[in-house]
């Protein structure tokens, strides 16, 4: 695929104005461009067995050369140095700032835990809310744990990858019933830069981000990730991913 690998500067063609009808197209690979917590934090991946090669079946049933488990972090060290890459890429990514914190049940719990925890690291108070599964009839009841949420509050979404955007079109209802709250965005771990559906020309991040009118951000891109592990790919996964990019991958992207 032409200009997968390697991408070198020259004329750009003038890109529309983002807008709700218009998903947002993700970054480029440019190794210039990428920042020092990006290269560790796929390293961080690899050593975590979380970024593994082979065979594998997504959530929407395609077939991939790559799989994402963020269900592979396990220690407390691992999960300090998973917030401090996130919150490193919410600063980067979301200047006008966020109210509270929101991590979809369940791997996004231990998500918005790690960042929260990051950010107070760095001196800064940052709360959190998730929900659960299954409205609790006793107690306090209710299907949000956490920060409660008030009217005007902004907030931030933190998931692992976003393949199809089901979770993020579950959550968003959730969200709204608890309050008229704003949506300050998407962060995930790794954009896969591949199309929500066939009918689909975007990635799934840009769709559900214009859906929701949300800007959407990752801490890396799956081009980044190839570009960076260079030689310690083997040729063949290289070229599955390539491959598999072709047929899936956002147009664009």
């Amino acid at each position: 695929m032409r200009g997968f690998i390697n991408r070198c500067g020259g004329p750009r063609r003038k890109q529309p104005r983002p807008d709700r009808a218009t998903p947002r197209i993700t970054r480029r690979y440019d190794p210039a461009a990428m920042h020092d917590y990006q290269r560790q934090f796929i390293d961080f991946m690899v050593e975590a067995g979380v970024l593994t090669f082979g065979d594998f079946t997504t959530k929407s049933g395609r077939k991939t050369p790559y799989f994402v488990n963020t269900g592979k972090y396990r220690s407390g060290s691992q999960l300090a140095r998973l917030g401090r890459a996130y919150a490193d890429a919410i600063e980067r990514s979301f200047p006008a700032g966020f109210d509270c914190l929101f991590g979809p049940a369940y791997k996004g719990i231990p998500l918005v835990v790690a960042v929260s925890m990051a950010f107070a690291e760095r001196g800064r108070e940052v709360e959190f809310c998730f929900n659960r599964k299954e409205a609790k009839d006793h107690g306090e009841g209710g299907l949000l744990v956490g920060r409660p949420l008030k009217d005007g509050d902004r907030v931030l979404i933190v998931e692992d990858v976003t393949t199809a955007g089901t979770s993020i079109r579950e959550t968003v209802p959730l969200l709204r019933a608890a309050a008229k709250i704003q949506l300050a965005g998407l962060v995930v771990s790794v954009d896969r830069q591949e199309r929500a559906s066939d009918a689909s020309t975007h990635s799934a991040l840009a769709e559900v981000g214009a859906e929701f009118a949300m800007p959407t951000a990752a801490i890396v891109t799956i081009d980044e990730v190839v570009e960076h592990l260079g030689t310690r790919l083997t040729g063949a996964d290289r070229a599955r991913i390539i491959a598999y990019r072709a047929q899936y991958g956002a147009r664009g992207a």
